[in-house]
């Protein structure tokens, strides 16, 4: 059950500009020990929302690393989201309506401080084990980095330390789609759509990469030369998923969060963030992750003190972290438990 907190004061952004109301969405999972030492708190990635159970399957169950029999796991919904936390679409006080294209730039810092609020609201003290795969994992590393000395364990999975010119490069071209649609700025929830789809099937070819497709889109053997590849179809159905799900201002403001992602901003660069890390380190890579690969994983896990890497093997790239649950499980089980 999605649960809110309205938190009573304006929300002073890295920008500058403020929210004069800011409401945070979260989900809870499993009991909080009396000493309150079991808290394991996921951030979520780019268009997920704060229901672990819901995107991250075989996670959030008994016997498995985010078991909650044993631990009290803590999602909370980021800011700029379109499930319930203060975004686009949010009234704007000055205005009496959605913000739309008004709503503030928020960082992945923002963020990690609005998790924090939501911390404080709930009594929770140190937290055991932090989890962050992909913009997850930006906002696990700017928390951290903020407040080393919370938490027990960071596990971080397909993510990085800052948002390299790459990753920068894949967003634009997103926006790029959304802008060259014409409706991109009306003040309705539906504007954009065209666009957002069309951004969402760029996103996808570095999620899932020429081995996630060829594994899974492959077409029939053909009688006649066509046009109706499975692979034509699957972009289109992606899209038009994401468009019945999410809103364009929603996804334009978190596209442009990711790109403000550097831990080093005025803590004396990325190496010395890095190495103000405390918790027991895992960073998880994936074998064919072209967003965050391996040997940026491998750089990652090097510059945290006494990090270890571990890899997961998939023909699913980036999405590998969401399929090869098995896979985890088997890692961060026994890393979480220790």
């Amino acid at each position: 059950m999605t649960r809110y907190y309205h938190h009573p004061e304006g929300f002073t952004l890295e920008s500058g500009r403020s929210l004069d109301a800011l409401t945070i969405a979260y989900h809870t999972y499993g009991t909080l020990a009396p000493d309150g030492s079991n808290v394991v708190w996921v951030c979520h990635a780019l268009t997920a929302n704060s229901d672990v159970a819901d995107w991250w399957p075989h996670t959030v169950e008994s016997g498995c690393f985010l078991d909650p029999a044993k631990w009290f796991v803590v999602c909370a919904n980021i800011l700029g989201s379109h499930y319930g936390t203060t975004g686009p679409l949010s009234t704007n006080p000055a205005t009496g309506q959605p913000y739309y294209t008004d709503f503030p730039p928020v960082s992945m810092r923002d963020m990690a401080r609005a998790h924090r609020l939501l911390a404080r609201h709930l009594g929770i003290g140190r937290i055991h084990a932090l989890v962050g795969s992909s913009v997850g994992g930006f906002q696990a590393l700017e928390w951290i980095a903020a407040e080393p000395d919370r938490f027990d364990k960071l596990i971080l999975i397909a993510t990085d330390a800052v948002a390299t010119p790459w990753t920068i490069a894949i967003n634009e071209s997103q926006r790029m789609a959304i802008r060259a649609d014409a409706t991109y700025g009306e003040p309705r929830p539906d504007a954009g759509m065209a666009g957002m789809a069309a951004a969402r099937a760029i996103g996808l070819l570095t999620y899932r990469g020429a081995g996630g497709y060829n594994t899974t889109q492959d077409d029939p053997p053909m009688t006649v030369p066509h046009c109706a590849h499975r692979a034509c179809s699957y972009q289109r159905y992606q899209g038009e998923k994401l468009c019945r799900r999410y809103n364009v201002y929603s996804y334009m403001s978190i596209l442009d969060s990711f790109d403000t992602h550097d831990i080093g901003r005025d803590r004396g660069g990325i190496d010395a963030a890095l190495a103000s890390i405390k918790a027991d380190t895992i960073v998880v890579g994936i074998s064919t992750d072209i967003v965050f690969p391996p040997g940026d994983m491998r750089s990652l896990a090097a510059r945290i003190p006494g990090a270890r890497y571990a890899q997961i093997d998939s023909p699913f790239g980036h999405d590998g972290f969401l399929v090869e649950h098995d896979q985890l499980n088997r890692l961060l089980t026994p890393f979480i438990n220790s």
